[in-house]
């Protein structure tokens, strides 16, 4: 399929989807919304893809917020409706996908961008990567799970500070909190994602759904009633006899 403001390659049972508003600095407006759910709806069906990773064209910005400009007009019911469709479109099919998402944050991740990039589940920052959310300096609150994911992630009172200050943090400082999972040159950003992406597809496609899952629910009751219940269920699973069979044989498991 041909999109407007992303372009997709596919490598390696990778998925690497790019937004493509570089003049906006690659902000969230709602037809990129649009386009990245086809876009996840269409890797998530792909048989051949294992991982997905989503970054931003250019060197300056992964994704600079949502685009203000459509916020002018709206009352409080559209506003609503807005984050509600954009949650449940994008952000949480990104954390509930069955697939990993990593997110190559090439910097300015603000805002919706920083959201996105929380929403993903694996995190890697460019050196000159800036991260925040600024929503209180517009009289708004982050409204695509930021006030969620962020405590989740670097704990209440350092999601109280980032959240309420609206100040950007660097990416070093964002790895030292657990914002994100490691910090690369800009030119090794997306090698070393697409590295990490190509390990991850080597390994049980059945198993690392069931992970997503669970690691899903760990600060939940629930949580450990589903790695129960999903370690007993991959005992019935081609992925599991292909796995022992081969730790068996001393030889690489095919998934």
């Amino acid at each position: 399929m041909n999109y407007e403001n992303l372009n997709i390659i596919k490598e390696n049972k990778t998925t690497i989807i790019t937004i493509t508003r570089p003049t906006a600095l690659n902000a969230l407006n709602a037809k990129t919304i649009s386009e990245l759910n086809e876009a996840l709806e269409e890797a998530g069906n792909d048989g051949n893809c294992r991982a997905i990773i989503i970054t931003g064209d250019g060197e300056k910005s992964f994704v600079a917020g949502a685009d203000i400009k459509e916020f002018t007009n709206l009352n409080s019911t559209e506003a609503e409706e807005l984050a509600k469709t954009g949650q449940n479109a994008v952000f949480n099919k990104i954390e509930n996908m069955k697939k990993p998402v990593i997110a190559a944050v090439n910097g300015f991740a603000l805002g919706g961008g920083l959201e996105l990039a929380m929403a993903c589940h694996i995190r890697y920052a460019s050196e000159n990567a800036k991260l925040g959310l600024p929503e209180v300096t517009l009289g708004l609150i982050p409204g695509y799970g930021g006030t969620q994911r962020l405590p989740k992630l670097v704990g209440k009172g350092l999601a109280n500070e980032l959240i309420f200050s609206a100040k950007m943090i660097s990416a070093q400082r964002a790895k030292e909190i657990g914002l994100v999972n490691d910090v690369f040159t800009l030119e090794e950003l997306l090698p070393k994602s697409k590295e990490l992406a190509t390990t991850i597809a080597k390994n049980s496609p059945m198993a690392i759904s069931k992970a997503i899952a669970a690691v899903n629910l760990y600060d939940t009751d629930k949580g450990f009633e589903k790695e129960i219940s999903s370690f007993g269920e991959l005992f019935e699973m081609d992925d599991k006899k292909e796995g022992v069979a081969a730790f068996i044989e001393k030889r690489k498991p095919e998934f």
